[in-house]
């Protein structure tokens, strides 16, 4: 098999090479594992947070390695996604899991990369460039088999239908998907419906130059019942639209000179109704959010290594009812070497200098490291730096219950890190430990439950964390294959001069143990694969819950059956909100290229 190569804005790395924790969900994972949605897969993560609302891809917030949920970027084929709004939207994407060919996480600070906001770590999504041509026409349902005994009587259940339509030739590929998901909920006021369309096409002009543009539209509606202020919101709904485009290439100007800009538009709509659809003149709150960015990277390969610079400039601006009206701009600088000093000594060092119309001039370096001991083993280690901008919510929000704070100072993070890699035949290991402090946290804090939410630089937070992640691949025969994925990750986690506030709305939701493990096995066409995750949080009964997927393709038909959370485990991820119980799903997939 070809080796995965990282998209690391300017530098595609091997990643066999990298300097970094780098953790890759490939295609084929995605296609065994038990979910349709990004949100879903990702649950399936080591070192991922996913921290749900909503069921099957509503709404969930996302971070790593113990960080908050706005402290992860995720990118689009290196754009990135970044909701000035609140992050509790960043995964609203019109993105569907068949496009997608891998997923890049990398853990840790990573502004000399990816830039602001890539302050606990970075989410790469990169989608398929198809080869042939063809289509994809699929649906599915679901049920908990459980009655809304609070309002209709109902059997809760869930359905969907995709569409999808590829053409692949030789110096051009294009793809359009669209789909419609629809359920009644897993409990009361939890009704979704879920309308996507994306398109994507690359056009190779000629060995030189290539250009690749996408675009979406997602259209999310869902009962929020006990989504932000509990007990109040029972009756609470939610609409968030996001339209999402952008257009890059790659241009070779000589042999050792590439250059590759990008421009990425955002916009995303947010209507929140406190009290649903009954009374749209009272505690309705509506966001309307743009953000424009362009990007020019460049690397410029020497005799001895290779350089990476470029710079980017983001404008981002909201109208909001209960926010107001605010825009800022944002310029960033990049500069790394990449240099081998002799065989088996990798080094990547560089820095990201930013200016914020708000927040004004700040630098943050980085340097990696990697030593070859033996062809199977290396040991590798990192020193980053990174920042948060806080948040148009974070900063000018005004609710009954919920209020920004104009003064706060944008969160800062260093973290150093060291570990290894081992990796011969059908056996992989990983093993890092990583010391971060984060200055200037911000959290969500009262002193007690009779006053309202408001946001804070509450302290420094330094962590502790070790991270554990092993694979291998059992190879019966030819036909007949057995993988087994087994992660885990402890987190330590403490607050410094912290203030005295005695409720915290996240920190205290924070990961401390959490393991994830997948089994699959394989026999030509039939799969099926047991997933486990256990989740132990900083405070909250920590929870097992289990999924599996068997699937059978017939020559161009794949049909599946999904049970999740079969052991039908009470959880939450959020304050007071109950995740489903178990849920089994049968779908059918018919698909020609």
């Amino acid at each position: 098999m070809d080796e995965v190569v990282i998209n690391e804005g300017r530098f595609n790395t091997p990643i066999s090479k990298q300097n970094r924790n780098v953790y890759v969900i490939s295609s084929e994972t995605i296609k065994k594992l038990p979910g349709r949605t990004l949100q879903e897969v990702l649950q399936y993560a080591n070192g991922v947070d996913i921290r749900q609302r909503g069921p099957f891809g509503t709404q969930a917030d996302i971070s790593v390695d113990g960080g908050s949920f706005e402290q992860t970027v995720v990118l689009l084929n290196g754009a990135k996604v970044i909701d000035s709004q609140t992050a509790h939207n960043m995964l609203n994407l019109p993105l569907p899991v068949e496009v997608i060919e891998r997923i890049e996480i990398v853990r840790g600070p990573a502004a000399r990369i990816y830039g602001i906001n890539s302050l606990t770590g970075a989410i790469n999504i990169i989608t398929k460039k198809p080869t042939d041509s063809g289509f994809l026409v699929s649906t599915y349902a679901g049920s908990n088999f459980e009655k809304d005994t609070q309002d209709t009587g109902d059997t809760f259940y869930g359905t969907g239908v995709q569409a999808g339509a590829v053409l692949g030739k030789e110096k051009q590929q294009h793809l359009i998907f669209a789909s419609h998901d629809k359920s009644n909920g897993y409990r009361y006021n939890t009704a979704f419906e879920n309308n996507k369309i994306f398109y994507q096409g690359n056009v190779q002009i000629n060995d030189s130059n290539e250009i690749l543009g996408s675009a979406g539209y997602i259209n999310n509606g869902f009962g929020a019942n006990g989504f932000y202020a509990a007990p109040g919101d029972r009756n609470s709904t939610e609409i968030v639209q996001t339209t999402f485009a952008n257009i890059q290439s790659k241009h070779s100007i000589t042999d050792s000179w590439k250059i590759m800009p990008r421009v990425t538009y955002r916009y995303n709509y947010d209507d929140y109704r406190y009290l649903g659809n009954s009374n749209l003149a009272v505690g309705r709150s509506q966001h309307y959010t743009n953000s424009i960015a362009a990007e020019l990277n460049s690397t410029v390969k020497l005799s001895k290594g290779e350089i990476g610079f470029g710079a980017e400039f983001r404008n981002e601006n909201i109208h909001s009812s209960n926010i107001g009206d605010h825009d800022r701009e944002n310029v960033g600088l990049y500069a790394e070497y990449r240099t081998s000093f002799f065989e088996k000594l990798d080094v990547n060092l560089g820095t990201y200098l930013n200016y914020n119309s708000d927040y004004k001039w700040q630098v943050y370096p980085g340097i990696d490291a990697s030593y070859a001991i033996t062809d199977e083993f290396k040991v590798i280690g990192n020193v980053g730096t990174s920042q948060r901008i806080p948040s148009f919510t974070d900063l000018y929000l005004k609710q009954t219950g919920n209020i920004g704070n104009a003064d706060l100072d944008s969160e800062n993070a260093f973290q150093s890190e060291i570990g290894f890699k081992y990796n011969k035949k059908a056996l992989g290991l990983n093993a890092n430990y990583f010391y971060r402090k984060i200055d200037n946290y911000i959290d969500w804090m009262r002193n007690t439950t009779t006053v309202p939410w408001q946001s804070q630089n509450t302290g420094d937070l330094n962590t502790n964390g070790i991270n554990l992640r092993g694979t291998y691949r059992f190879d019966f025969s030819k036909d007949s294959r057995l993988n087994i994925l087994l992660g885990y990750t402890y987190l330590d986690s403490e607050f410094k001069s912290a203030r005295t506030e005695t409720f915290s709305k996240y920190a205290i939701s924070s990961l401390k143990h959490q393991i994830t493990n997948t089994i699959d096995y394989q026999f030509k066409d039939f799969s099926i694969l047991f997933a486990t995750r256990f989740n132990e949080r900083i405070t909250g009964p920590s929870y097992w819950v289990n999924d599996f997927r068997v699937s059978q393709s017939i020559q161009k038909i794949t049909i599946f059956l999904d049970a999740q959370n079969i052991f039908n485990a009470t959880y939450y991820e959020v304050g007071a909100v109950p995740l489903p119980s178990r849920w089994f799903t049968l779908g059918v997939k018919l698909v020609t290229f």
